[in-house]
């Protein structure tokens, strides 16, 4: 059985659409990397995306962990040219496209960004070359919002809109496993 901590990043406080851009994670939280250092398991694989903000916090949390190379598919949703916009910028500008965005994702995809199932095919490829390379490992995988909830859509087995409502705080850890044929999810945006 191969165990995935999928942990979100660190807070950035930026209050637009942040996919590739490379913002720096607010990692001032001792107290809660202390825990989430604690509550991981001490001999897991820690690899994270190649964007810093997950890299940084990667680091924070490593410990005496062994450290896997970054990860650039790993990366958060390539958002094109919403990136760094507000969401109220957007949905001015083209209110039918970011209401399909966000209301049917799937093959929606923002101007020169990827879409919900590019992202998903990106991320899931990723994990599974992870497995392969690591089965019956711990990995604690530092990610983003958009790359855990695709783990949690294909461990749950359900469509992206139900996906979606899931919450993924900074700082949670996502537990799901992968006994070889079949997935299971344990705890979902825990904060320890």
């Amino acid at each position: 059985m191969t165990r995935l901590h999928l942990v979100r990043h660190g807070p950035t406080h930026a209050k637009t659409m942040v996919g590739w851009s490379d913002i720096p994670a607010d990692l001032s939280d001792h107290a809660a990397i202390a825990r989430l250092h604690d509550h991981l398991p001490q001999d897991a694989l820690v690899i994270s995306s190649d964007l810093s903000r997950a890299a940084d916090t990667a680091t924070a949390i490593q410990g005496t962990r062994r450290r896997l190379p970054h990860h650039p598919d790993l990366r958060e949703i390539h958002f094109g040219t919403w990136e760094l916009r507000a969401f109220a910028e957007i949905e001015a500008e083209d209110p039918e496209l970011a209401f399909a965005y966000w209301d049917s994702p799937g093959d929606v995809r923002p101007p020169n960004g990827e879409s919900w199932n590019a992202v998903r095919a990106r991320v899931d490829a990723a994990i599974d070359g992870l497995i392969g390379m690591h089965t019956g490992a711990d990995l604690v995988i530092v990610a983003h919002f958009g790359v855990i909830l695709t783990q949690v859509q294909r461990a749950l087995d359900m469509d992206a809109q139900r996906t979606f409502a899931h919450r993924i705080d900074n700082l949670s850890v996502t537990e799901l496993a992968f006994d070889g044929r079949t997935w299971s999810a344990g705890r979902i945006n825990h904060l320890p």
